[in-house]
């Protein structure tokens, strides 16, 4: 019997009892020992007497009580799982955990059972999946083209069907390049909210863990189960509410970045600049508006990931292994790590200071956007041509991805179509840090584009909007409040015809109170503003009575949070309205 991997389809294959975790695994780990030999997925996969524990735990458990019950994941071999060894592919470095990672102890008290340890770019070290010696990984539809790296046999995992979710790794593209390749959703969620303790480090400052699913809708029930702050890792940050699971929705109107055509590069690929252009097309459709973005800074900062002293950092895992054994490390990772040890501090901090400088520009470009959408890479190498110029083609393949953890942006792989020879293509949404569930948002859109809605559920951004009537309104003696927020102006418009606007008394500043009525309203012209949701809470304890924030509707139907006015203020107020606004009373009064 075929089962669907997908989590909500193995929930309801479990609950009709058409299969028991126990059977699933059996099966799935029959099959993936089949397919080892030719893929080199799993480096360690677990056998029947040592998954037995996983699958008697579930034993007598309610499914309901368990988010993951029966779920088989695999787990990238740079993350440790209790008495299995990590070897971070490479066989002297290897060691026993006692204590699984805090990401895999998160997902095996909600039910999830590993099934292995996966096959690796050696110290997470490339972005290929070819630098190991348990051997590559070819890509899932076409053996002549690798599978992506450095977390190769966790894509493959997923791709080949022998697993639910993977998790992977990511610090220069590692949980993007090998999605893009294998048809896959690569989640590389802001950077500290998925937990590294229980990791092997490549770059400490910047590694994030990373999932695998078949769909966006997957990634984001992941993340909001797995996404809590974790005493056992100092680089750890707590998720904000605007980022939790409700925030997963139906993007609405959006503007997003796209790199300027000299910013582009698709390395001699014909079909590249073809498929970037659908999936933007794609985009407008699903009510996306596109603005040009200037890329060179972001792609300055990613040169300084392997250019500058940043190398340093991945010497300081394997550094001394190649001191003491050189043979241990293979020789196109000692290649990449040679220069490590002639950087010195003044280099390291010439090179902090220029990128605190880059990402000041970066995220002034940023504002105004939803999101930034990028090919997830250029084009596709072919394992001949990474034996022939490793270092090249590796460097290819990060073209789009290594600035990301050097600037604190969160990151979505996202499949957008097919290249003429059937391998997969795809896209990269990206945006600032916290914004992780509306990108998935986006990346589910764009991912279910000819389907019906999933949710009616709007996705929320790390910006709050706000609809504003009186002296907030742009150019008048209370804006001002707004901008020192950071607050931009999105759109000019009216309320729904069920208001009327009073001139409150008092004052100066004069204020309006608009009130919604049964009878007798109109439309009242009003501002919707978007500002940063971690100012709204000192906005609104700045608001003096008889005003409040509460839902507004809009003309199109739509609700947002803006300003109301409770019936006792009303006292002494004049109706005015018949005038349609605030501006409007204003030039009245002369």
């Amino acid at each position: 019997m075929t089962i669907n991997l997908q989590l909500d389809a193995l929930r309801s294959a479990y609950r009709v009892g058409n299969i028991t975790p126990r059977q699933l695994l059996l099966s799935l780990r029959d099959r993936a020992a089949a397919l080892n030999p030719d893929y080199h997925l799993f480096i360690h996969l677990l056998s029947v007497e040592e998954l037995e524990p996983y699958l008697a735990a579930l034993d007598g458990r309610d499914l309901d009580s368990l988010p993951l019950y029966g779920v088989p994941f695999a787990i990238k071999d740079n993350i440790d799982l209790a008495g299995i060894p990590t070897t971070a592919a490479c066989p002297v470095f290897a060691y026993v955990p006692q204590q699984s990672a805090t990401i895999v102890e998160q997902l095996l008290a909600l039910g999830a059972i590993p099934l292995g340890k996966t096959n690796l770019d050696q110290f997470a070290t490339g972005l290929n999946g070819s630098r190991s010696p348990y051997g590559a990984c070819p890509n899932s539809v076409l053996p002549e083209y690798p599978s992506g790296g450095s977390s190769a046999g966790s894509s493959l995992a997923v791709a080949l069907g022998v697993a639910s979710f993977s998790l992977g790794t990511d610090t220069a593209g590692s949980g993007r390049v090998p999605a893009a390749l294998n048809n896959l959703v690569g989640m590389k969620a802001t950077k500290g909210l998925i937990s590294t303790a229980g990791v092997v480090p490549a770059c400490r400052t910047l590694d994030c863990v990373t999932t695998f699913t078949a769909t966006a809708r997957e990634a984001s029930q992941l993340l909001a189960l797995t996404a809590h702050l974790d005493p056992r890792d100092e680089y750890s940050r707590a998720n904000p509410l605007w980022n939790d699971g409700s925030a997963f929705g139906i993007p609405r109107p959006f503007r997003f970045g796209v790199p300027r055509a000299q910013d582009l590069e698709f390395f001699g690929c014909p079909e590249g600049p073809l498929l970037f252009g659908d999936a933007i097309d794609q985009l407008k459709a699903l009510g996306g508006e596109a603005v040009e973005l200037d890329m060179s800074p972001f792609l300055e900062a990613a040169r300084l990931l392997y250019e500058g002293p940043w190398v340093a950092e991945r010497y300081s895992v394997a550094g001394e292994l190649m001191e003491q054994n050189p043979e241990a490390v293979l020789p196109v990772i000692r290649a990449v790590l040679a220069k490590a040890p002639a950087v010195c501090g003044v280099q390291t901090f010439r090179a902090q200071y220029r990128l605190q400088a880059l990402k000041a520009l970066c995220d002034k470009a940023l504002e105004g956007l939803d999101c930034v959408v990028t090919p997830t890479i250029g084009r596709p190498v072919t394992l001949a041509e990474l034996e022939a110029e490793p270092v090249l083609r590796n460097s290819e393949l990060g073209y789009y991805t290594n600035f990301m953890n050097l600037l604190d942006y969160a990151a979505v792989a996202v499949p957008s179509g097919f290249m003429g020879n059937g391998l997969p293509w795809g896209v990269t949404v990206f945006g600032r840090a916290f914004t992780d569930q509306y990108l998935l948002s986006v990346a589910d859109a764009l991912q279910r584009r000819s389907d019906a809605p999933a949710s009616s559920a709007v996705a929320r951004n790390d910006r709050a909007r706000l609809v504003v009537c009186g002296a907030h309104l742009d150019g008048l003696a209370l804006n001002w409040q707004l901008k020192r927020r950071g607050a931009t102006l999105v759109e000019t418009t009216f309320s729904s015809p069920d208001y009327r606007l009073y001139a409150l008394a008092g004052g100066p500043p004069f204020r309006p109170g608009m009130v919604r009525v049964k009878d007798g309203g109109v439309a009242i012209a009003v501002e919707v503003w978007e500002l940063p949701s971690s100012e709204l809470g000192s906005f609104l304890t700045g608001i003096p009575a008889p005003l409040g924030l509460g839902k507004v509707q809009l003309a199109d139907g739509r609700w947002e949070s803006g300003f109301i006015c409770e019936q006792y203020g009303l006292e002494g107020a004049v109706n005015i309205s018949h005038l349609g606004g605030w501006r409007a009373y204003l030039k009245d009064l002369g």
